[in-house]
């Protein structure tokens, strides 16, 4: 039975950088190729640099440049608030990021066939409807950037759905990829910060916790992987 289709997939190939649209992506078991693949971790407790310790990290762009191989990631280009552009491997980025964040960090980059947890956070993909997003502003009675719940895919669901409907089943995402669908994603301050300028709106998480629950978005792991689209239909197995 279809009950929806995709209308946009989100890659973030560096943890904690505002990512890139795609038209089209593999889904590998953990998840979009590359999704959070490469990350800063912290010297002092080896943990990854984050949004939470730092804001301005959503401030910064990355993308995959190239030819996407089993084996080895493209380069990665990084532009910063100031449209300077980077390569992942620039040691002025790295300066940069400790500069800005006043942490020491160091590069860290997980291999394309598999990219662990914690670096994933909870699950392997984090979807969201259109339906959801549409609430959400009419509640909040201003426009949200889907882009602060660094969901992987929107989808358009019918009317007569709704993602509460779709806990605990099974999805199948064009012709070869199909899904887990597990449990609402509970938000932390992450979605307060604005994608565009990385101001803390604290308002804006206290509106998710009122009306949500502090729940949004769905988590899914990955059953059978393959490739995806927008456009493609998502079917109920």
């Amino acid at each position: 039975m279809m009950i929806g289709k995709v209308t946009n997939i989100i890659r973030h190939p560096v943890k904690s950088f505002t990512g890139e649209n795609l038209q089209q992506a593999k889904v590998m078991s953990y998840g979009i190729y590359g999704d959070r693949s490469h990350t800063f971790v912290q010297k002092a407790n080896n943990k990854h640099l984050t949004i939470t310790q730092f804001p301005n990290m959503v401030t910064y762009k990355a993308r995959f440049v190239g030819t996407e191989q089993e084996d080895t990631y493209p380069k990665i280009e990084v532009i910063a608030s100031d449209e300077k552009k980077y390569d992942w491997y620039d040691d002025e980025l790295l300066a940069r990021i400790n500069q800005e964040s006043k942490k020491e960090v160091e590069r860290e980059v997980y291999e394309p066939s598999f990219v662990p947890f914690p670096a994933l956070e909870v699950d392997n993909l984090l979807m969201i409807s259109q339906q959801s997003l549409a609430k959400l502003e009419d509640t909040y009675e201003e426009n949200v950037d889907e882009r602060r719940f660094r969901g992987n895919i929107i989808f358009d669901l019918d009317e007569e759905w709704t993602e509460s409907m779709l806990i605990g089943k099974t999805l199948q995402i064009g012709n070869e990829v199909s899904v887990q669908m597990n449990k609402f994603c509970e938000r932390c301050m992450i979605i307060s910060v604005d994608p565009v300028t990385g101001a803390r709106e604290p308002k804006f998480l206290k509106h998710v916790v009122k009306k949500y629950e502090n729940l949004f978005g769905v988590y899914a792991s990955v059953i059978h992987t393959g490739e995806i689209k927008i456009g493609d239909p998502i079917y109920l197995l």
